[in-house]
């Protein structure tokens, strides 16, 4: 349905695009990789249009329609409504059915001897025609099924939509494009302004639409549960890989040693001819070997490595210690405008717990976090934060709020009066600030750039309490996995909003959703959560029909018999299967964790035992310390997997019942 053929475009010595050729067949899901700089944004431009390239470089077939969703503001009309502006989508529809009225209209007045009556209704029946092609008889309820699936509510359809934030209407835009249907949806980060509702509700549309897809995303989740293809651009070269984004990853990394290998073999041929012509590019009876060799060096088609993006590398200090209690919350009511955000919000969290704050947009998550770190005041309540707990906070606009006239340095400088500035410059190093980096202005960095600087300078203060807010906002996919593994080692405990599902979910052990200003929380991980929500909604669809309810609630063996039973019992099984899943999965990573833990634990312990470590205090305080985290990771690791098979034992003993075993 389209293709590109010989795509070449280049900057003085660098390529961003050489000699790209690929096509695009129907129903493709295709994820765009490749670092920042590689051209993923311009390729999408390029097939959209946008960007004018040589005829024949880009093909499309016969009437294939191209979607595109930049990651910038465009083509809203001021004055529309929410609703008028989604009608646009419809533009084309809307015009044909304008055209009929009008000839039906004509048709009414004209008298059928009259001369051109036959002409009319042959154009009505054209139109009428072109109009039965269109998806325009269900226009609305397309329109509002797609709104509300992004999150509008009705009450928003009458709002002027300039009345929205940015986010909103880049919602909008993505709205009007599912509502054009085109054969091929060109999507460049199109998750960044979903809360992880509209996001699930986005990737379960997008699972069911009938045309390609090629998108550019930073949520791995997401990539991974759509895309069956991913093209890699590297170097000016587009590689196509089979599979989704985690399987890119292992066959990436098998190709790479084969090509490192070839490299590295490579480069010593290069240095052994080299060696050869420096010794006897002097001897005149050498003359002509020596020019062979040289030759040969000419005509060798170089490998390149393929370029690889500089990672943050850190993980943070170990927090302080502190009580068991890291935080209470109890009877928590805020509201602004008279407009209530939550009510009788109540959770707890211990020492080295992790939790996940979720929810649509607007719900309150930034407003309760920002209560929690002391930032704005409730309107009643109590917070009561535990013995020696000290907070940092990493705040949704922490970057953009950074103080543009100082330097990187300068900024980290004044967090923390106890770091050295050697000490200072090492915490940058590991953000990817080395050098004469870090006197640059923070007001010349870029958007992530900002966000690296403002990570350290949540990290530069020693805290046993994290509380952020968006933390990935920024930061690819490799830099959003370096700071998860930092996060599922950090032994504090972590408060933490995300809309990054992959990112959060395996290190956060509950979930606290606001919904409705009422907040619920939720025992496990991401994966549980949103099981746990589809399983509700399940559910409540089953309650309008007793028999499905039936079904799911009474045990299997009561009433129900032959084919009826066996269909019964394979519901609850593969109900059974999906509630055990993410429990399984805890399960299985707090095993690995512990192996992981109780070698370094014996490690740790026999250089502990070498009297030779007591004469060296610093370094003694440095095992011992490293002793005292691993043994309270440990702690957790335990606590977390007897909890898990916990659940696990009860849930298996309910099916049990429900299944007659």
């Amino acid at each position: 349905m389209l293709s590109i053929n010989h795509l070449s475009i280049q900057f003085g010595e660098k390529h961003l695009f050489k000699d790209v050729s690929v096509r695009v067949h129907p129903q493709d899901r295709i994820g765009l990789a490749g670092v920042n700089g590689a051209g993923k944004s311009t390729l999408l431009k390029i097939m959209t249009g946008i960007i004018k390239e040589d005829d024949g470089v880009v093909t499309r077939s016969k009437n294939t329609t191209i979607g595109y969703l930049p990651q910038e503001i465009t083509a809203i009309t001021p004055g529309n409504t929410l609703y008028q502006e989604a009608e646009t989508a419809f533009a084309d529809a809307l015009a044909i059915q304008e055209e009929l009225d009008r000839v039906n209209h004509l048709l009414g007045d004209v008298d059928p001897e009259a001369p051109g009556f036959d002409d009319l209704l042959a154009k009505q029946g054209d139109l009428q025609h072109r109009l039965d092609q269109t998806d325009i008889f269900r226009m609305q309820s397309q329109i509002e099924t797609i709104l509300l699936g992004l999150g509008f509510s009705n009450a928003d359809f009458s709002k002027d939509c300039q009345s929205f934030s940015g986010g909103w209407l880049m919602r909008l835009m993505l709205a009007k494009l599912l509502l054009a249907n085109p054969a091929l949806l060109l999507l460049d980060e199109p998750t960044n302004h979903l809360d992880i509702e509209s996001l699930t509700w986005f990737e379960e549309f997008l699972k069911n639409y009938q045309g390609s897809i090629i998108m550019i995303s930073h949520d791995r989740a997401f990539l991974d549960n759509l895309t069956t293809t991913t093209w890699e651009l590297s170097l000016g070269e587009l590689t196509v890989y089979k599979g989704n984004y985690s399987k890119y990853l292992i066959d990436k990394e098998e190709r790479m040693q084969i090509k490192r290998a070839a490299y590295e073999n490579q480069q010593a041929r290069i240095q052994q001819t080299m060696r050869f012509v420096d010794r006897f590019r002097s001897k005149s009876t050498k003359a002509s070997q020596v020019q062979s060799k040289l030759k040969q060096l000419d005509k060798m088609e170089l490998i390149e490595l393929d370029e690889t993006e500089r990672t943050v590398s850190f993980k943070f200090p170990p927090s302080p210690p502190s009580g068991r209690l890291a935080i209470e919350v109890t009877g928590l009511c805020k509201e602004f405008n008279k407009k209530e955000v939550f009510k009788n919000l109540s959770f707890s969290l211990q020492r080295g717990e992790k939790i996940a704050v979720v929810g649509k947009n607007g719900a309150g998550k930034s407003t309760l976090v920002k209560i929690l770190a002391g930032l704005i005041q409730p309107d009643s309540g109590k917070i009561t934060v535990g013995h020696n707990v000290k907070v940092s906070y990493f705040g949704q606009h922490q970057a953009q709020e950074l103080d543009p006239n100082y330097t990187i340095l300068e900024t980290l400088s004044h967090v923390s009066n106890e770091m050295t500035i050697a000490q200072t410059r090492s915490l940058l190093g590991t953000f990817l600030f080395t050098g004469d980096d870090v006197d640059k202005k923070v007001g010349v960095l870029s958007g992530g750039e900002k966000s690296r600087v403002a990570l350290a300078k949540m990290i530069a203060s020693p805290a046993n309490l994290l509380i952020l807010d968006e933390p990935t906002n920024h930061l690819d996919i490799t830099s959003q996995e370096v700071l998860q593994e930092a996060m599922r080692q950090y032994d504090g405990s972590i408060i933490v909003v995300s809309h990054n599902r992959y990112f959060i979910n395996s290190f956060v052990s509950k979930v606290l959703e606001i919904k409705n200003t009422v907040a619920t929380l939720f025992d496990g991980n991401i994966d549980y959560y949103l099981h746990k929500i589809q399983e509700n909604k399940d559910n409540a669809s089953a309650a309008k029909n007793s028999s499905r309810a039936e079904a799911v609630d009474q045990p299997v063996a009561v009433k129900a018999k032959g084919k009826e039973a066996r269909q019964q019992q394979a519901r609850l099984r593969q109900l059974k299967s999906k509630e055990l899943e993410p429990l399984k999965k805890i399960v299985t990573r707090c095993e690995q964790e512990i192996e992981k833990l109780e070698a370094a634990k014996t490690s740790l312990e026999q250089a502990l035992a070498d009297p030779e470590l007591y004469n060296n205090q610093d370094k003694f305080t440095e095992k011992n310390n490293e002793y005292n985290t691993v043994q309270r990771q440990l702690k957790r690791s335990y606590q977390e997997w007897e909890n898990s098979q916990a659940k696990i034992e009860e849930l298996e003993n309910r099916f049990k019942k429900e299944l007659g075993e």
